[in-house]
């Protein structure tokens, strides 16, 4: 069996603008749940509610979206939720996608500045052949299940794109991360496009030539102003970032979308593939260990999930068939991907169906 490699940092800090809260809590009081009742069991207060600018633990919220799906017994919820978000909804990052120019530089912002909305998140517009494909992932593998955030945030954002850009734009595909759970034929309809399930990301796969075509004359003092402001909300997040955090990121990015090698990492990171092979020995790992790595837990997160194929595993990690994927796996863990589907099936029966106490009806 090969050596461990050594995991990645827990993710630091990682938080979320109480602003994104506040859709799944008005539709919380709308439908009798008691509000003051779920904030307790979160340990969080109105007082943060009440303040858009105020963050919580990103952790916090992915359990709130779940438990919250759970307790009202709205397994949609998050693409019923993503279905009434406007512009405005996303604070200074929804206004400048509502006032660029076309649909490709509307994501390339929403990719720049996400960390403005929410921590220990990866984001990226790439060209794929003659599409491009905007990429949403959250970066702790631990923050799982997440399927509401991810049908939330992608819905939200087709419905951006429908009322900035085109009332009748359809992507060519949508990727989700997660399983098939439940009426799969609804997000079809939202989309109107092809919807793939356990896939490395979640994603928009879009024609070019939809996404170059100019809408409006953009208002550079305005863009400006807002650009100026985001970057004062997501202050120094940046900076504190090493090569090796830069590549975990891209490979999350690009994994089963395209080439992840050291050509292809460093061209996007603006240095030469001898440079990057320096930097990350410098820090002590190297490409092949972090995509090892990538790889292992990605599998491990796949495969624990209900219906899990091992083919489709090894497709969404960027295997050229089932064969390389069964050695690596066996290598990492030394038992057989089929094995470990079945020990974690066995497992997830004697799980309850949600890690946290459901909302409870008002008095």
């Amino acid at each position: 069996m090969a050596p461990p490699v050594p995991p990645p940092p827990p993710q630091r800090g990682a938080v979320i603008r109480a602003s994104a809260l506040a859709p799944l809590f008005e539709h919380l009081a709308q439908s009798g749940g008691d509000v003051a009742h779920f904030l307790t069991k979160h340990g969080l207060t109105r007082a943060i509610l009440s303040d858009p600018y105020s963050v919580v633990p990103l952790a916090h919220y992915i359990r709130l979206f779940e438990s919250a799906a759970h307790g009202l017994n709205e397994p949609n919820l998050g693409v019923r939720l993503g279905l009434k978000l406007r512009p405005a909804d996303m604070g200074p990052m929804g206004v400048l996608f509502s006032l660029s120019p076309t649909l490709k530089v509307g994501f390339e912002r929403l990719s720049r500045n996400v960390k403005a909305l929410q921590g220990g998140t990866q984001s990226s517009l790439f060209e794929m052949g003659e599409d491009l494909v905007w990429s949403y992932r959250i970066t702790d593998l631990t923050l799982w299940p997440r399927r509401q955030d991810a049908e939330f945030t992608m819905v939200s954002n087709c419905q951006l794109v429908r009322s900035c850009f085109a009332s009748d734009w359809r992507p060519v595909e949508v990727h989700f991360e997660h399983g098939e759970e439940g009426d799969t034929s609804l997000l079809q309809r939202v989309f109107r496009a092809p919807v793939l399930f356990r896939q490395s990301g979640n994603r928009f796969v879009m024609r070019r030539t939809d996404s170059e075509r100019v809408f409006r004359t953009e208002d550079r003092g305005l863009t400006t102003i807002l650009e100026h402001h985001i970057a004062d909300l997501i202050g120094e997040a940046n900076e504190d970032d090493t090569i090796t955090d830069r590549v975990r990121a891209l490979i999350g990015l690009y994994l089963g979308q395209k080439p992840v090698t050291l050509p292809v990492l460093a061209r996007d990171l603006r240095m030469s593939p001898r440079n990057l092979q320096r930097r990350l020995t410098e820090e002590g790992t190297s490409l092949r260990e972090l995509l090892a790595h990538h790889r292992q837990q990605m599998a491990k997160v796949y495969l624990s999930q209900k219906g899990a194929r091992v083919t489709d595993v090894a497709n969404a990690l960027g295997y050229a068939d089932e064969t390389a994927f069964w050695r690596a796996f066996r290598n990492w863990t030394g038992e057989e991907p089929s094995a470990f589907r079945r020990h974690a099936a066995l497992i997830g029966d004697h799980k309850p169906d949600t890690p946290d106490d459901p909302p409870t009806a008002a008095e």
